[in-house]
């Protein structure tokens, strides 16, 4: 039997082996902070623990799918995907179909745990539930702050089930925000979504005063509809992906590249260099390490121009510091001393030892200090066991 999980699928013999110059505009809430950061800043500062190694600040990732890392190891679909829309049909948008919200819970849960483990204390999540809508983003945001990551929430409206579920969508972005949470306005990929859903959604964005968080060009099918989206961009906005955008595109928000999605789908390579210094490094559902992100991202970048510095997608991964500021702020210790790309691109391995998010230690010796990593990680496991019984 072969086995997928949301990002493809082995045969049963392998199962078993083991800076940028232009800043954007902060995204999320910008007239004041979400109740969650305002409750997790306002903790005692703690002195951290004399470290060994080198530190930097929290990590940012700049487009996430927090509900994926419940969707590891599920059957596989009735026939192998040939494209990244056959992906979309039989894999993911089913996965998004079946959630509901303890899913969500569990897996916004070992989604912010995996990310303190690899030095990411903020997230930028563009999430999709069709069928449990309705609360989500509060679900996931009281999720990732009990185990003390940083997250921006939006849904991913789309009218792949009807007008009435892309309004529903943006209407749950609207309401986390206006009930103090730290939000975007999201869209799908822009060819599952209306002009009217889309008109709609930025006018919500401009309304509330944040930044819109929409998939742009991924895939083939999405160019042109992307590329409309791109040109009605503001300096708020994050806009995943692009692969298939055009040269010479004039762009206002921040791309977020997300290489090993990308190579997982098919999509081809979005060359990000050609964007100038307007992108940030997502890890779009795989994890939170956005070391080996990095990584990734230059080995693409070097199959292109050999002669590139690892300086440049590292000037990528700052960029989530201009995105959220806070981030800025919290420390991360790291096992290996010299923390430059030009050590880190050739060393894999490497862990956060400590992490300490507004002041507060979240992560200390390996472990979280908030929360029982077992115990979250038990949940998620049977809610992939439930997950799987609905596909």
């Amino acid at each position: 039997m072969k086995r997928r999980g949301f990002f493809g699928q082995i045969p049963d013999s392998e199962q078993q082996i083991p800076a940028p110059t232009a800043p954007p505009r902060v995204v999320g809430s910008l007239d004041r902070p979400p109740a969650a950061e305002t409750a997790v800043q306002s903790v005692v500062q703690t002195v951290p623990k004399d470290h060994t190694g080198g530190s930097t600040p929290g990590l940012v990732s700049a487009h996430h799918r927090l509900y994926a890392s419940i969707a590891r190891g599920l059957p596989a679909p009735r026939s192998t995907p040939r494209n990244f829309n056959d992906l979309l049909k039989n894999v993911i948008w089913p996965i998004e179909n079946a959630l509901d919200s303890a899913m969500i819970d569990a897996a916004a849960r070992l989604s912010a745990l995996e990310a303190l483990e690899a030095g990411c204390t903020t997230v930028i999540d563009h999430h999709a539930s069709p069928r449990a809508i309705e609360g989500s983003l509060t679900l996931i945001a009281r999720a990732c702050t009990e185990v003390g990551v940083r997250v921006v929430c939006s849904y991913a409206a789309s009218d792949l089930r009807g007008p009435d579920r892309a309004r529903q969508g943006l209407e749950e972005s609207r309401r986390f925000i206006q009930a103090g949470g730290r939000g975007m306005i999201g869209i799908d990929a822009s060819f599952t979504a209306s002009p009217e859903t889309i008109d709609l959604a930025i006018g919500v964005a401009n309304e509330l005063g944040v930044g819109v968080h929409a998939k742009v060009a991924e895939g083939i099918a999405d160019s042109g509809g992307g590329s409309d989206l791109v040109r009605r961009s503001k300096d708020s906005w994050v806009l995943a992906h692009g692969v298939h955008l055009p040269d010479g595109l004039e762009i206002a928000g921040t791309i977020a590249h997300c290489p090993r999605s990308n190579m997982d789908r098919g999509v081809g390579y979005g060359m990000p260099s050609r964007f100038g210094p307007r992108v940030a490094l997502g890890t779009d559902g795989f994890g939170g390490d956005l070391l080996e992100e990095f990584r990734i991202a230059y080995g693409r970048l070097r199959e292109i121009d050999v002669g590139t510095s690892p300086r440049k997608p590292w000037g990528w991964l700052e960029a989530g510091w201009l995105l959220v500021p806070e981030a800025r702020q919290d420390r991360v210790h790291w096992s290996l001393n010299e923390i430059e790309p030009e050590h880190l691109v050739a060393n894999t391995g490497i862990r956060a030892r400590s992490v300490h998010v507004a002041g507060r230690t979240v992560f200390e010796d390996g472990r979280p200090t908030q929360v029982d990593a077992d115990e979250i990680r038990a949940r998620a496991a049977e809610q992939t066991r439930r997950l799987i019984s609905r596909l």
